[in-house]
């Protein structure tokens, strides 16, 4: 064997390590935020809001699940700026440091029954704390990923940060369903809750393990060996790099907040409105994360090839479209219509996901590359997720209709397709070139010529 074609294949070996590290990485992250979510619908209004009514309750949960996004930009923002600085790992490794840490002591933190008005005020600052580290670990692990990942791959190897969402889902979900199985509803509400948040100690753990062995992102290397990395990456961004921002925001927005319409308002809607069981719920929940993950893997391939831009306006297109049977489905109350609905909104969701992280990345150059994938995901989060379940609650309960939730995710789902509609192409740049639009023409088509 020669040494290029072996170099060649350890490089190839190094990024699909790299990827696979991202991934484990980011799903316990998202399995981490989203538990919070879940007890958001089921126990945080009794546990932590016991003096509000149920609605209250409930409304009172979700707005302290909002911290946590308006954390995110924060976070991103900050991390992006020493990411561009000093290197893309050892953020990572901080920031799953901090949100295992913020997990598990929501696990042990007293009630209102036990401290009083404590027990909220400190849920509300750990889940600050969940929020900022989420806000720098997915534009790290994005960058980590397709910064190691040759150029007709970097849409595949980008989806296991990706698929850290719907996994994170799943296993947060697949997780409470077997706590709610084992445990009487009094029981859930007394301990049984605490579980899934203290079980974090060791997903962080393997995480940890996994993401430490990794190499840093030979493209940061070779951006540090060139040039002087910028002073202020977010300055930087602000005045050269903002329309990118804003498209690259809005593409997050529709399509985080008709996700989180899913994955986290269903629960309560499902289980308060239709009045279905916690473990239905949970379970439809699920398989609409396994339906967003194999589109997240499919999607991302097909971008490699297609394009992201083509990729993403289909799947936004029928995102659209579905947003105005999704609650009508839902409200059939037929367990059959009602798994349909959601897993087909699952699907449409993950055609996005899937070629996001290497959109995210080719938007930006090196040097600002880390601020401007965490930031435009940051702000589409916000903007889109944070206030979703608390939205979409008083929707209903001042109509007490779907009409008004339909409405809304058709709006989220059009702000999405409008927004990719208005990015360039941008699976054919060069990773490593200075200017973030190198004309497509400038690029060599061959897979094994062409630069990361």
């Amino acid at each position: 064997m020669s040494t290029g074609s072996k170099n060649k294949g350890q490089a190839v070996a190094s990024a699909r390590t790299v990827a696979l590290a991202s991934g484990i990485g980011t799903t316990i992250e998202w399995y981490d935020f989203f538990l919070y979510g879940t007890a958001s619908a089921l126990v945080f209004g009794h546990a932590f809001f016991p003096a509000f009514s149920p609605l209250a309750g409930t409304l009172a949960a979700f707005a302290t699940f909002a911290v946590g996004f308006v954390a995110r930009p924060i976070g991103g923002a900050l991390m992006g700026h020493f990411g561009d600085r000093i290197g893309r790992k050892r953020l990572l490794v901080w920031s799953l440091t901090t949100m295992g840490a913020a997990t598990m002591a929501v696990g042990l933190l007293p009630t209102y029954a036990q401290i009083g008005v404590w027990a909220p005020i400190l849920l509300v600052a750990l889940r600050f704390i969940q929020g900022f580290a989420l806000g720098g670990e997915w534009g790290g692990a994005a960058l980590m990923s397709v910064e190691h990942a040759p150029r007709d791959k970097r849409g595949w190897y980008g989806s296991f940060v990706a698929l850290g969402l719907p996994l994170g889902v799943t296993l947060s979900n697949l997780v409470f369903l077997l706590v709610v199985s084992l445990t009487s509803p009094e029981q859930l509400l007394s301990w049984g809750w605490r579980i899934p948040f203290l079980a974090s100690f060791v997903m962080v753990v393997i995480g940890l393990f996994v993401r430490v062995r990794v190499s840093e992102s030979p493209v940061f290397l070779e951006s540090q060996s060139a040039k002087a990395p910028a002073q202020v990456p977010i300055i930087t961004l602000a005045k050269h790099h903002w329309r990118e921002v804003l498209l690259a925001a809005g593409t997050y927005l529709g399509v985080t907040g008709t996700g989180y319409v899913v994955v986290v308002y269903f629960v309560s809607y499902a289980t308060q409105v239709l009045h279905l069981s916690r473990a239905a719920a949970l379970l439809y929940v699920c398989a609409a994360a396994i339906g967003m993950a194999v589109a997240v893997a499919t999607c991302a391939r097909w971008s490699d090839t297609f394009g992201r831009r083509r990729v993403g306006l289909w799947g936004c297109g029928l995102m659209l479209v579905w947003s105005f049977v999704f609650f009508p489905l839902v409200d059939s109350r037929s367990p059959l219509l009602i798994l349909v609905s959601v897993v087909v909104m699952g699907i449409l969701i993950g055609s996005y996901l899937g070629p996001q992280p290497a959109v995210f990345a080719e938007l930006f150059p090196t040097e600002v590359r880390y601020s401007g994938a965490s930031v435009s995901n940051q702000l589409g989060t916000i903007l889109g997720g944070a206030l979703v379940p608390f939205v979409a609650t008083g929707l209903y309960a001042a109509s007490g209709s779907s009409v008004p939730l339909t409405l809304y995710t058709a709006a989220l789902a059009g702000i999405a397709l409008a927004s990719v509609w208005g990015l360039k192409e941008t699976y054919r740049r060069d990773l490593t070139a200075t200017a973030p639009h190198a004309a497509s023409s400038d690029i060599p088509t061959s897979p094994s010529a062409v630069p990361r």
